[in-house]
């Protein structure tokens, strides 16, 4: 993403947050000078929200509270899912994700045909796409509701109770002179899309300066034992982890974005540590429940998560849709283990090793197979002890603020 496309992105962010409000810009037309004018007081506003606690219904969390820009726009600390509500005693039953490298994530579709795939561009990769751990939101500006509204992040009953916290913070002002009238629904819309306007920042969000995108631009050499975790992460018989987080630039030259954007039915151990999951009849099941209900009979789909972007990952503290690992090393672990060593992924009850243990059994089938997952000879790990830390030393290469001259930035994890 180059700064002059920022200024596509800027139109199309001004054109969605006005077309449905009669303001005198949006009638006559607005010339560049205006979009770029709009689109900076747009992003200022979001920035403002993004940071004011007092958008929430306990006047204590705001979007900046569970995405610090310090972590990678994902929460500093190590909880599995954070705290919020109007009492901020209320926990969800998933992981807060990274806002960062988010725009380039395609709609949500069933249905899924890889333009970049040379290979074969007919291959149906099922579903794919979307925000959130489920992809049920298609914009920012959607993706931004949720947590607004949802009874245990910021708690707000509805649309209009965030529009009237805005307006007591003293934002009436600005939100009138970007909507041109009050009137809740559409004032509403502009907090989302002035919070998507923020994200759209590519200095902020996706600045592709980590030392791996230095490397790919021929200014670095990664060390020895970089070069081999890449290799590892890249090798279908070893880590086959680019097969899903995708390491080489596209075929335009657009670097990666390590995901593909699918969703996977990881099988990844229940963490009962989450109040959700207290009641043995819980459970999470991504695409069909209980959060999107419009896929809810697919039951093909339960279990399957979006897979997100590896950047900075490094940088987290929490790891999958329950988070519940908090290393990036248990969280490599966990994909060569889970078939060959399972005794030390998963409870043992009675004896016998609870398998698969977050997802009822007769979904089993959905639970993805791929290598480095299913049986091996003599179920033997396809990576070492020493395998899997070159694979954690190559992810830290993805941590933004490297500089090329040889002084990382504060927090950099690649040394």
């Amino acid at each position: 993403m180059t700064v002059n496309s920022s200024f596509f992105v800027a139109v199309f962010a001004i054109g969605c947050a006005v077309v449905s409000t009669p303001v005198a810009y949006a009638q006559q037309g607005l010339s560049r000078a205006e979009v770029y004018k709009n689109t900076a007081l747009l992003t200022r506003l979001g920035e403002k929200l993004f940071h004011d606690p007092r958008l929430s219904a306990s006047g204590k969390l705001s979007c900046a509270s569970c995405h610090t820009a310090s972590a990678a726009f994902a929460p500093a600390n190590d909880l599995s899912v954070q705290y919020g509500g109007a009492d901020m005693q209320q926990q969800g039953h998933r992981s807060v994700p990274s806002l960062k490298y988010l725009q380039n994530v395609p709609q949500f579709t069933e249905h899924f045909f890889d333009a970049e795939d040379e290979a074969d561009e007919s291959i149906d990769n099922g579903p794919a796409g979307g925000l959130t751990w489920d992809g049920r939101a298609n914009t920012l500006a959607e993706q931004a509701a949720i947590p607004l509204l949802a009874p245990f992040e910021m708690g707000n009953r509805s649309a209009s109770d965030v529009v009237k916290l805005a307006v007591d913070a003293g934002y009436a002002g600005d939100l009138k002179q970007l909507a041109g009238y009050m009137q809740t629904e559409n004032l509403f819309l502009v907090i989302q899309k002035a919070l998507e306007a923020y994200q759209q920042d590519w200095r902020t969000f996706y600045p592709y300066t980590s030392k791996y995108d230095a490397y790919l631009a021929g200014k670095v050499a990664l060390t020895a034992e970089e070069q081999l975790g890449l290799k590892l992460f890249e090798d279908p018989q070893k880590g086959n982890c680019a097969s899903c987080h995708k390491s080489q630039p596209d075929n335009d030259g657009t670097p990666p974005q390590f995901t593909d954007y699918g969703m996977i039915a990881a099988g990844v151990p229940r963490n009962r540590d989450l109040p959700f999951n207290k009641n043995p009849d819980n459970f999470d099941l991504g695409l069909c429940g209980p959060d999107r209900t419009d896929l809810a009979t697919h039951t093909e789909y339960c279990g399957l998560f979006r897979t997100p972007s590896l950047r900075n990952s490094g940088t987290r503290k929490t790891f999958f849709h329950n988070g519940v690992y908090h290393t990036l090393r248990d969280a490599v672990a966990f994909y060569v283990l889970r078939d060959t060593q399972p005794k030390k992924i998963y409870p043992t009850i009675n004896g016998k090793v609870m398998k698969y243990d977050d997802l009822p059994k007769k979904y089993d089938q959905n639970i993805n197979m791929d290598p480095p997952f299913g049986p091996q000879v003599d179920n033997k790990p396809v990576l070492s002890d020493k395998e899997i830390d070159a694979i954690v030393t190559f992810l830290k290469t993805l941590t933004d603020g490297y500089s090329v001259s040889g002084n990382e930035s504060k927090g950099q994890a690649s040394k």
